[in-house]
Parts: structure tokens; sequence; C-alpha cells
């Protein structure tokens, strides 16, 4: 069913400032440029203010002085980017949970099922699961032994969770997500001239209200647990590493690859792309730009970047060549700066 909503009511449920009719009504959202007559649009920067010429959103929401001068209908907020967060809410169409368990799914008897828990088609949850009360399961999932979710946990279809691990209220986990593999370690044995496994003991645990994007993967601990705290957001195609921890609140975006036992801090924003290696700190409320590549610990807040600004190819070229003879040109400049001439 397609939602309908005035503007008035919009004002009135999230407290916002009307400029405009309040009988106007919104039945969808969508971006500046492609919001047709019936739907609410969204400016969240000065330097598109141009478009509210153009656009064709019935209202937009927006910051007081950016509607100045303007006679397009307007939602006013100082955080327009919070106000879609909310209304976004009203439009989202993804699937209700039924609250049933499909017939196909295996749950094994020694399992705990809490209240109004859906299970989709073809799920297998082994023995000794603790399933939370309003918990969603999706097609295709498969929940290991001695398992525990949290209350509204929701896990799109084909998730995988090896035993042991243990996800807090109102997580969210997309599709095709592994959590709980073994984390990558070997040990070299030199009688045998192979590769000799160490097993990974430990397990994962993670805090309330996580998202873990389509495809991550974080592995389970080898001396101790993989620790997610709570509010943490991760992007897509995401790698963390055995027996890292990471602070409440930090978001890493999508194809970051996090190294075994590292500490990242909370309130932390990683890019995408970032290598981090094992074994080092990253304290509270850093950001990391992307396609950085974090080879030492951080232990001051701040905003961090490594690697080079693209280029023109040949510019590119001609700057390697430099790179190579920086140690040369180093040397020669000491001389020069002591005195003692080339």
């Amino acid at each position: 069913m397609t939602l309908s909503i005035s503007l008035g009511d919009l004002a009135q449920k999230f407290q916002l400032e009307l400029m405009g009719d309040p009988t106007i009504e919104v039945s969808g959202i969508a971006n500046l440029r492609d919001a047709h007559s019936a739907q609410l649009a969204f400016l969240f920067s000065s330097a598109y203010r141009p478009m509210l010429n153009e656009t064709a959103a019935a209202a937009v929401v927006m910051r007081k002085a950016d509607a100045a001068g303007s006679d397009k209908p307007a939602l006013i907020s100082d955080e327009p980017r919070m106000v879609w967060a909310l209304i976004a809410e009203l439009f989202d169409p993804t699937p209700v949970p039924d609250r049933t368990i499909h017939p196909s799914a295996f749950v094994h008897p020694s399992v705990a099922v809490g209240k109004s828990v859906t299970i989709g088609a073809n799920v297998v949850i082994e023995a000794g699961c603790h399933i939370g009360d309003d918990v969603t399961i999706g097609s295709g999932s498969v929940i290991g032994e001695g398992v525990s979710l949290g209350y509204q946990t929701r896990l799109f279809a084909n998730v995988t969770l090896y035993h042991g691990v243990h996800l807090g209220d109102q997580c969210v986990v997309h599709s095709g997500a592994v959590i709980g593999a073994d984390g990558f370690g070997f040990e070299f044995d030199k009688a045998t001239a192979t590769l000799k496994k160490i097993p990974q003991v430990y397990g994962v645990r993670i805090g309330h209200r996580v998202e873990i994007g389509a495809g991550t993967t974080i592995d389970r601990g080898a001396l101790n647990d993989t620790l997610i705290a709570d509010g943490v957001k991760l992007d897509n195609q995401v790698q963390v590493g055995h027996g890292t921890q990471i602070g409440a609140n930090t978001a890493i975006s999508g194809c970051t690859a996090i190294a075994g036992s590292t500490r990242i801090g909370a309130y932390c924003l990683i890019g995408g792309a970032v290598g981090i290696i094992d074994n080092i700190v990253i304290v509270d409320q850093v950001e990391v730009t992307a396609m950085s590549l974090v080879s030492q610990s951080i232990m001051k807040k701040g905003r961090y970047s490594s690697g080079t600004s693209l280029l023109p190819g040949k510019d590119w070229k001609r700057s390697i060549v430099g790179f190579k003879r920086l140690d040369e040109i180093l040397k020669r400049l000491r001389r020069l700066e002591s005195g003692s001439g080339s």
C-alpha cells in the first residue's frame, strides 16, 4: 500500500517548521533532480540551492537560510540529513516479518525460541541456540551450535553464523555475511615444511544495534573473542580479522580490511578500501580517509590519510621517478644545509 502523508502531519510528527500549504500530500521521497510532484526532496548543501528552481518536488526539506527567497514549500531543519533518515522510515519498503516458522526450516529440539519469531525457508538452527523475541531469520541462513540472537535482531537471507557467535538486541545482518569463521592463523612447521593450523578457539561477541553489511566477514578469535561494541556499522564486504575489537558507534565503509588483534576505538570513521595492519591501536574519534593504509597505531584523535591523490598519467609517471630519488635528494639537501657542498 502506498503511503500518502501531508506536510502538516510531517511537520507535527517530526517537530519541523513548515513554510507552505500544510495540506500538500507526499507519497514518497527522492533527490532534487529526479523528484516528481508527489514526492518530498532534500537539500543537504547550499551548493545545490539553484536546483530549488528546477525541482518538481512537492516540497523540500532544507535549512532556513536556504529557504529564504524561495517559493517552494519547505520543511525547515538545521539537520536535513537526520530528517531524511526519520522520514525515510515511513516509506521503507522492506517486507515486514510474518512471525511464522516455515515448515522447511530445521530447528534443533534444544533451541530456545522466543515469541513472535520469523524463520524463513530452509533455515538450519543447530543445537543449544537461543533465539530472542521478535527475531527474524531469512531464508537459507545457517545458525551454528550455541549461537544467541537478541531481541528484534534480523538476519536477511543466506547469513551464516558459526558456533559460539553472540549478537545483541536490534542488530541487522545483511545477506551473505559470515560471522565466526576461523581467523587466519598458521605457523610454519619446520619438521614437515608445512603450515600448521592454529585452532581459533574463541568466538565473536556483537553488541546491540549493530548493522553488518552484505558479504562482510567477521572472524572468530584465537586467544580472545572478536568484539564488536554497541552501535557499530559495518558496510558491505568488510573483513574483520580474529581477535579485533571495534568500539561503540564506529562506522567502517565497504571493502576495508582489518587484520587480527587490532583495537579500534569508539566514534571512529573508517573510509572505503582502507587497510589496517594487525596488532595496532586506533584511539577514539579517529577518521581515516578512503584507500589509506594504516601501518602504525594512531594515538591522537583526528583525520588521517595516506597515499597520493589522483594525477594525470604523465604526471604520475614523472612523480614516480621523483619518489625513487627522494633519498638522494634529501642527502644532498642535508649536505648543502651543513655547508659541506655537493
